[in-house]
């Protein structure tokens, strides 16, 4: 058993500790918001993600796990101190790393003896160095062993829980190999590749990961628009693309846009350094701009049906970036919905996990406690996040109890044919469809 001390209770340094402690270590979760620590040790989740719940009440249970806002107690004999603090974007997209420097610093002042410090957070390369100076500069010549070393997570969020138990790897990072092996063993009971290289490549490494994700997502999506022009479905184009096993068929699913914590923070990120440092990032600047067009293109889509925006009803199911969670960061809806009020609209909408999320962010909107509550006198209704619910839905009544059967479907979920024979103007995501074009014609 290790005495490990985790710094941040969001997705990743909840989930990281939690999964932590259910292979058997003594885990420490600190934050600084009291509010936050005072839900957790009353077992309230700040967030949601399948499973978690109850995994952390079991290894509270266990005494394996605890939380608490004192340094002082969450790095009492700690062998292991994990930064998994945030890191937002800058207006210039640079990552924000006030967090990171006040975890770094705490760790300096509570230390003892020894410590390995792990930046879990998605940080700037070159963090890992700058991390290790910070902590000389605060213990201002009081003697500490420690290495840092650079530790990514790959964790997504509506599966984090089965990404840290079978992942696909693990990266560690640091100029000290010994400190890298020590971090590896944590993960040994998890039978994964575990990879072990210098700081400034482990942290280069998520960067490149998710940039790359997020490039293959605005790549199927410009090819969405082309298939629009041309006639073509992407859902089959996909399909096709994805048979050669040299591309594969994850992240190429059409639709509105990345969103969520990661892929729009990161890829900012990576271009900012790539620009800081001299070189011309063309690819990642031209993957942005085409996700920002693909939210704008499906306000244009209504606008062409319903000839304009203003005083129409309109109805948005999901709010949440992605399915399986209540993170609204950068979602797809988020950014619809405030076009469509920049129109004139009025704006509907209903998600199953992300209602109170929105309640905080979202004005001047009305807010459903059921998909049929969103489609009543709705001129038009916006898939805009994939949910299970939303599958098999009544069609027949979100058909009567709508004003007009307009129905955009921003995920490709329905089956534009059967939507089609029931009466509704149907509009996907490159799918060519015919109804679209021919509304778009006659107007």
């Amino acid at each position: 058993m290790s005495k490990i001390c985790v710094i941040g209770t969001g997705y990743v340094g909840l989930v990281t500790g939690t999964c932590f402690a259910d292979l058997g270590n003594e885990v420490a979760c600190l934050d600084i918001d009291e509010e936050r620590i005072r839900r957790l040790n009353a077992g309230q989740m700040p967030i949601y993600e399948p499973g978690l719940e109850q995994l952390v009440k079991q290894n509270v249970a266990a005494d394996r796990l605890s939380f608490t806002t004192s340094y002082q107690i969450a790095m009492e004999n700690a062998e292991y101190a994990f930064i998994a603090v945030g890191t937002p974007s800058g207006n210039d997209g640079e990552a924000e790393l006030k967090y990171v420097r006040s975890a770094a610093e705490a760790i300096a002042d509570h230390a003892r003896d020894s410590i390995l410090v792990i930046n879990k957070s998605t940080v700037p390369v070159g963090t890992g160095d700058w991390v290790a100076d910070v902590i000389h500069r605060r213990r201002n010549g009081k003697a500490l062993q420690f290495s840092v070393v650079s530790n990514p997570e790959f964790l997504r969020e509506g599966s984090a829980i089965n990404d840290f138990m079978n992942p696909d790897r693990v990266v560690l990072g640091s100029t000290d190999r010994n400190a890298a092996e020590r971090v590896a063993q944590l993960y040994q009971p998890l039978r994964c590749t575990i990879m072990v290289t210098d700081l400034r490549t482990a942290e280069m490494i998520k960067y490149a990961s998710n940039a790359f994700l997020a490039t293959r997502i605005s790549f199927i999506n410009e090819i969405a628009n082309i298939c629009e022009e041309l006639g073509a479905d992407v859902t089959e184009v996909a399909t096709g693309m994805g048979l050669d096993k040299r591309i594969g068929r994850q992240f190429l699913d059409a639709g509105l846009g990345w969103g969520g914590s990661c892929f729009p923070k990161d890829v900012k990120a990576l271009e900012h350094m790539a620009v800081l440092h001299g070189t011309q990032p063309q690819l990642l600047q031209a993957v942005m701009e085409i996700n920002r067009n693909q939210r704008r293109r499906a306000v244009m889509k209504l606008r062409t049906v319903l000839k304009n925006l203003n005083e129409k009803t309109i109805g948005v199911l999901g709010i949440a970036f992605k399915p399986n969670t209540d993170d609204i960061r950068d979602a797809a809806a988020i950014e619809i919905i405030h076009l469509l009020k920049n129109e004139g609209a009025h704006v509907r909408a209903y998600d199953p996990q992300a209602m109170e999320n929105a309640a905080r962010v979202l004005e001047n909107i009305t807010l459903c406690d059921t998909p049929y509550e969103v489609a009543a006198n709705a001129d038009a209704l916006v898939l805009a996040t994939e949910w299970n619910e939303f599958k098999q839905l009544d069609f027949g009544r979100l058909k009567s109890l709508m004003k007009q059967p307009v129905i955009l479907d921003g995920r490709n979920l329905w089956d534009p044919e059967v939507l089609a024979a029931q009466g509704f103007t149907y509009m996907g995501i490159g799918r060519g469809n015919l109804t679209f074009n021919r509304n778009r014609q006659d107007s």
